[in-house]
């Protein structure tokens, strides 16, 4: 489990097309005068099975329905794209 969540770490450090949504999503927000807070976060306790560990990724990417997720651009458009 260890190896997976630094595999985790190791792909946020790198390159992440959410971190360019982030960015301007944050620039977009200043531009205007508007505050915004971002933030990220692991789950410690999430399912070690790879396969529940999705299913429950993506039932909360359906649930929140951020734009920032490709599953959701469907009916939000891709976001700074």
């Amino acid at each position: 489990m260890w190896g997976k969540l630094a595999e985790s770490f190791k792909r946020w450090k790198g390159i992440h097309a959410c971190k360019d949504y982030i960015a301007s999503y944050q620039d977009l927000h200043y531009r205007y005068g508007m505050k915004t807070v971002v933030n990220i976060t692991f789950w410690w306790d999430t399912p070690v099975d790879r396969r529940a560990r999705q299913e429950l990724e993506l039932s909360l990417i359906l649930k929140w329905r951020s734009p920032f997720n490709k599953e959701n651009w469907e009916r939000w458009g891709q976001p700074f794209g």
